[in-house]
């Protein structure tokens, strides 16, 4: 009887134990995370096309405004940030036999662009099919770490560069910058329980109680991106950049996040509509 009575203990201390699992972390804290919902900067997305193909720019500048005019732009965001049902992009095999646009990209920015099994997802990347399709093209993505999107377009491995690129001098020096399609801003993630930036309601809130943060406090970003130099300070992008911060870059948002949950970072910085995307598929797992 004792035995079974231990038993049954066990039984009922493994089941509250796998309740638990994935919703807290070792200390009992919560793994769920929150967006500060206050813009940190004013940004333009636009397509990097090769400086070698000013026919293509000029293509890509009408078919951007054809999108606009005529509500397919609007149909393909509220797809994705309306929680739509994308069929998802095949890409084809470089074929340089072939009339081909090849398009860089970074599949880890979702939701602009992304990746589930072999197929391509994403508002660039069903803008790329599109404008492919409109040039009379078969559509390549070339997917690469982002940081090396604009290089492989100046190289000429690529003729576009789709990937949520911010318009910025410095990378006008490698590419012809389309006209401006969205409009972004940096955001914060942090721990859902964090509530250092409760009381902020201005940008000048965030930075002076970024400012205050102890000194070698971590501070994830995806590499190449606007928030590595808005942490790091940059001249070229007007960013001063934080000394007491100590900036940790990564792959992609989404694995800054986790390591934030890990206990490894204080707070992320990401574009708003992927740190959105992250922060939800994060609460839903946890």
């Amino acid at each position: 009887m004792k035995k079974l009575a231990a038993l049954l203990l066990a039984v009922v201390v493994l089941a509250l134990s796998l309740a638990g699992c994935g919703s807290s972390n070792n200390d009992g804290s919560s793994k769920k995370v929150k967006v500060i919902d206050i813009k940190l900067t004013d940004e333009e997305y636009a397509f990097g096309v090769s400086k070698n193909q000013p026919e293509l720019l000029e293509k890509v500048n009408e078919f951007i405004a054809k999108i606009k005019s005529d509500g397919t732009f609007a149909e393909i965001c509220k797809t994705y940030f309306e929680g739509g049902d994308p069929a998802g992009i095949t890409s084809a095999k470089l074929d340089e036999s072939k009339d081909q646009l090849v398009v860089a990209t970074n599949a880890a920015f979702e939701p602009f662009e992304f990746m589930k099994g072999d197929k391509f997802f994403g508002i660039d990347l069903e803008i790329a099919a599109k404008l492919a399709e409109f040039l009379g093209k078969e559509l390549v993505i070339s997917n690469m770490s982002f940081d090396a999107v604009l290089l492989a377009v100046e190289q000429g491995k690529a003729d576009i560069a789709m990937a949520g690129l911010t318009i910025t001098e410095d990378r006008k020096k490698q590419v012809n910058f389309s006209d401006s399609y969205y409009n972004a801003s940096q955001r914060i993630i942090v721990m859902e329980n964090d509530n250092a930036f409760d009381d902020c309601k201005t940008a000048e809130d965030v930075e002076k109680v970024l400012s205050e943060l102890k000194e070698g406090t971590k501070v994830g970003y995806q590499n190449g991106t606007t928030a590595q130099y808005y942490v790091q300070g940059d001249e070229v992008w007007g960013f001063d950049g934080f000394k007491n911060l100590q900036g940790v870059g990564y792959d992609s948002g989404s694995l800054a996040v986790q390591d934030m949950i890990n206990g490894n970072l204080k707070l992320v910085i990401i574009d708003e509509e992927p740190a959105k995307s992250i922060a939800k598929k994060t609460n839903e797992l946890n």
